[in-house]
């Protein structure tokens, strides 16, 4: 018997998208404009490497806009 589930996960929604300004910082997942009805525990996300990262929960990622520097303490 073949096993007929299909490995497309096309319709699976993508992953929302989020940009920051350099007031956002530090950048953090759940995010103010998320409802609390699908939180996830607070994690804070470094995007001093590429300047984007992406939640480790909820695939959710975060991007900074363009011309945003991070900058070190």
């Amino acid at each position: 018997m073949s096993d007929t589930r299909s490995a497309d996960h096309s319709t699976r929604p993508p992953a929302a998208v989020v940009e920051l300004d350099a007031g956002d910082l530090p950048a953090y997942c759940p995010s103010r404009s998320m409802s609390a009805w699908n939180a996830h525990p607070k994690v804070y996300l470094d995007l001093s490497h590429g300047g984007h990262a992406q939640c480790p929960y909820c695939s959710t990622e975060y991007r900074l806009k363009p011309g945003v520097v991070v900058k070190g303490h």
